[in-house]
């Protein structure tokens, strides 16, 4: 008879104690143990035979590399995040909001495939998968719909089908009955994966798993779990906007500057192969406090509208506020744009709003938020065909950015007539072939004069 036992996990990074600890010895994070019970049994690992013969040492220079064989998802999003598709044996981490549209791409995606795919619900049932393919579009029959939270019967459903692709909705709702704990704890999530992680080595088969994200927006389950797993993807976006957005915070065969932009109608998510034009404002009339940025997302630019309100402050403290901007980024603009041009903002309300509902974290938007905090605090409109890239150093200098050949060409290309760009740029732009008037800026003083007069 196996014995049983009481562990210990850290919460958040899965550390295992024999006792409770108040500080993880592991991430230094603080009460975050808690405690399971694993039972103690016949262990549940399947030997690895992916291998047909016991590999040996290789010289560096007698290994070949290009032959990393890839799946064609059919959908050019996902092809473009996972680096050109999916590849034999891997296994892909899939995580988001509640309601953001996780087990809508995955049953897309399941139905796009060529071939067999097992699409495994611990979530929903057979009726509700049903319905939301009847939404999609016309479903499938090579499409295998299994609702199954054990992950052994999961794997020997899968021995039985042969797949070309397992989809897995979710990892926190599967358990081993090897161990107590209940499903979703960190002890059945992080067993359950590699038991997953194990089956695709030696299957080749790809395993695309769906997790659980935390209040604090990180993955649920033990840091571990983004260890074992192939790639990792973040699917993100605001419920009150139509956009959604699929980030790679970890791939092992391909980079993590690629994502992906999806639209979210009715008959589900369409791919959004010029994210440019949508995110931009339709309207013509020239506004104040409202600016295009040339913004690169990845490897992908993006003329993006910063949106500025410099107003007076009614209340003793003036407000600062930003939606998708960094707040601290913002307070030193605002430090800058007082120091360097002596604009008198420190008594003025300062709302700060990035059309579209992205989130941006690319430097080179500064010069776009500096120019639409100076025109909404003088009440002097932009022109909708002049654009911005450029990053903003404390001392004032205007600072250049990367890839700004790219930017330059998104932008002549949406029609734009000026972009204004760093002059430390200036000597990596061939214009010959561009109908858009770069012109190089090095100070914000020269900003005042070029563009306000």
């Amino acid at each position: 008879m196996a014995g049983t036992k009481i562990a210990w996990f850290c919460t958040s990074c899965g550390f295992e104690s024999p006792k409770w600890v108040g500080k993880c010895p592991s991430c230094n994070e603080w009460n975050t143990f808690a405690d399971e019970v694993v039972k103690k049994g016949n262990s549940p690992s399947v030997p690895m035979q992916a291998f047909k013969e016991k590999p040996k040492p290789r010289a560096l220079t007698e290994i070949v590399t290009g032959h990393t064989q890839r799946i064609d998802t059919n959908d050019e999003e996902l092809n473009r995040v996972l680096g050109g598709g999916l590849v034999y044996g891997s296994i892909v981490l899939v995580g988001g909001q509640p309601g953001i549209g996780k087990s809508t791409l995955m049953l897309q995606l399941a139905m796009k495939a060529n071939g067999k795919v097992l699409y495994v619900s611990g979530e929903e049932s057979e009726e509700q998968i049903k319905m939301r393919a009847d939404r999609l579009g016309q479903a499938v029959d090579e499409c295998y719909i299994y609702t199954e939270t054990a992950c052994s019967t999961l794997i020997e459903e899968a021995k039985k089908l042969q797949p070309v692709l397992i989809i897995v909705d979710s990892i926190q709702t599967l358990y081993n009955p090897m161990i107590d704990s209940p499903p979703g704890s960190i002890s059945q999530v992080r067993e359950c994966t590699a038991e997953l992680q194990r089956f695709a080595k030696e299957s080749n088969i790809p395993i695309v798993v769906i997790g659980h994200i935390t209040k604090e927006g990180g993955l649920a389950g033990p840091k571990v779990l983004e260890h074992i797993v192939d790639v990792v993807l973040q699917f993100e976006g605001d419920q009150n906007y139509t956009y959604r957005i699929l980030r790679t915070l970890k791939n092992r065969f391909g980079s993590t500057d690629e994502l992906g932009i999806y639209a979210m109608e009715a008959g589900g998510l369409r791919e959004v192969s010029n994210p440019s034009e949508l995110l931009l404002s339709q309207h013509t009339e020239t506004l104040s406090g409202s600016v295009i940025a040339a913004s690169l997302e990845g490897m992908r630019p993006l003329m993006i509208e910063t949106q500025a309100l410099v107003t007076p402050s009614v209340y003793g403290t003036p407000q600062r506020s930003a939606t998708g901007f960094d707040l601290r980024r913002l307070a030193m603009l605002l430090a800058v744009l007082e120091k360097r041009c002596g604009l008198p903002i420190g008594h003025n309300d300062v709302f700060l709003n990035i059309a579209g509902g992205i989130r941006v974290t690319d430097p080179a938007i500064d010069l776009a938020i500096f120019t639409a905090l100076i025109s909404s605090l003088n009440n002097i409109g932009i022109g909708r065909n002049i654009c911005f890239a450029a990053e903003i150093g404390l001392t004032g200098e205007i600072r250049g950015v990367s890839r700004i050949e790219q930017r330059i060409q998104e932008a002549d290309r949406l029609g734009f007539e000026v972009i204004y760009i760093s002059r430390s740029n200036l000597k990596n732009v061939k214009t010959e072939n561009l109908h858009i008037d770069v012109r190089p800026l090095s100070r914000v003083e020269d900003l005042l004069y070029e563009v306000f007069g």
